[in-house]
């Protein structure tokens, strides 16, 4: 049987102890790659993914707090199934990582830059994935309760 909490849980820890142990590491030595694809680099976001809200870190700290206590509170509404655990639970790392940053730093290290693309950290990947990862999950859920 799976101790579906201790998955969760142990998935939220390691996606903020990656995230803020990447974060940490760039912003101390500041690297600047510029690899085949991709740049490393330290960079600051004071808004949200793609620049929306640039400036507005405390009222996007505050939405991510209400998202994370609202996502702790719900935790009993998750279904004790491993996809969505894996999903809900790489969301809330994203989210408590970048928090971390907004509340701490008052803006968030991003560092993984394809140039065509908007820089992102760790915790940004772990939103990304969880979303497109639920959307799917839902989508494919709906259509098979109503077979």
């Amino acid at each position: 049987m799976v101790n579906y909490k201790k998955f969760f849980w142990s998935i939220v820890t390691l996606v903020v102890v990656l995230d803020q142990l990447t974060k940490y590491l760039i912003s101390t030595f500041k690297p600047n790659l510029d690899l085949v694809l991709l740049k490393i680099h330290y960079l600051t976001n004071t808004g949200a993914g793609f620049s929306i809200l640039t400036g507005k870190t405390w009222i996007l700290a505050i939405i991510s707090l209400i998202v994370i206590i609202g996502l702790i509170y719900y935790y009993k509404d998750i279904p004790k199934q491993k996809t969505p655990q894996l999903l809900f639970a790489l969301f809330l790392g994203g989210a408590i990582g970048n928090f971390i940053d907004r509340a701490l730093r008052n803006y968030v290290i991003d560092f993984i830059d394809f140039g065509w693309w908007p820089a992102f950290n760790i915790a940004d990947m772990a939103l990304t994935i969880s979303v497109v990862g639920l959307i799917l999950y839902y989508i494919i859920e709906e259509k098979s309760n109503k077979k």
